[in-house]
């Protein structure tokens, strides 16, 4: 009992309390969720208890956590992980229910550094035969992106690109959907997580190193269980509705199906890239 009650003082000894919302870390924090990209000085905001614990888990670097006033319960069990450093805000609730995009807050929210990666980089693990990697054009759907990048770790992928007119990394939906993939998994964007990665100029690249480019197609291909996805390879996928832009599916060496019911048009982005990730790790197994 003694043991909590400390746990609880040292707790609220940390909390700065904050109560207007002209403070630079509040600003920062409401114009990163709703705009969805990073903040000026590189930070992601991030929401929940879970998804903060992932973050924690990663190894992130938090530049400040924000507790809702009726939840400092998440300050106990949070605290103790988090270095010194870190700033610690209360805000009262109506506050900090105005920042957040939830409709039902957990009453804790953070700015967080995540890891940058280069195309380099997710070539280099492919060629260790990590896995292949994912390339996005014009995906738009936050649940959707949310899936391949948790399937895409899951699977081992070596990273994920995002081409133009993909729904930014940064979204809260998308990083819930992940459960703190985003996190680890090599995702490549463009500057404050605005999908801006020009996807000719990524073949082009890819296509210089020797990495075979293949995309699905719901009608025509190659069926997966027939697919070679054991070399360096990338696999694209395209928007939801529209699929691939043309100059990019003439720029592919091979498209891949995969076989379904044929009163069933095509499948969820999410899930077809999930199925075709699986495939791929089985096969290097």
């Amino acid at each position: 009992m003694k043991k909590l009650s400390e746990t609880r003082l040292s707790a609220q000894h940390r909390l700065r309390r904050i109560e207007g919302r002209h403070n630079s870390l509040v600003k920062q924090l409401r114009q990163a969720f709703s705009r969805a990209e990073l903040t000026e000085a590189g930070d992601c905001a991030i929401e929940g208890l879970r998804i903060l614990e992932e973050a924690i888990r990663s190894g992130l670097r938090f530049n400040a956590v924000f507790f809702r006033e009726s939840a400092q319960d998440r300050a106990e069990r949070l605290l103790p992980q988090l270095g010194a450093q870190v700033e610690t805000l209360l805000l009262p609730d109506k506050l900090f229910d105005s920042l957040v995009p939830s409709e039902s807050p957990q009453g804790v929210a953070a700015l967080v550094r995540l890891k940058k990666f280069s195309l380099d980089d997710v070539v280099e693990k492919e060629r260790l035969q990590i896995g292949p990697i994912v390339v996005l054009a014009g995906l738009q759907d936050p649940g959707n992106l949310g899936t391949i990048l948790r399937s895409a770790e899951a699977f081992g992928s070596a990273g994920v690109v995002l081409g133009e007119g993909t729904v930014s990394p940064f979204n809260s939906k998308v990083v819930r959907a992940s459960a703190g993939s985003v996190f680890r998994l090599p995702v490549i964007h463009g500057q404050h997580g605005k999908a801006a990665t020009k996807l000719a100029e990524v073949s082009d690249a890819l296509r210089a190193q020797k990495v075979r480019l293949l995309a699905t197609s719901s009608h025509k291909g190659t069926p997966l269980d027939q697919a070679d996805l054991k070399g360096a390879t990338a696999i694209f996928f395209g928007n939801e509705g529209a699929g691939l832009p043309r100059e990019i599916m003439a720029m592919m060496d091979e498209f891949i199906s995969i076989p379904h019911a044929q009163q069933v048009e095509s499948l969820n982005a999410g899930v077809a890239a999930s199925i075709v990730l699986y495939e791929a790790a089985r096969q290097r197994k």
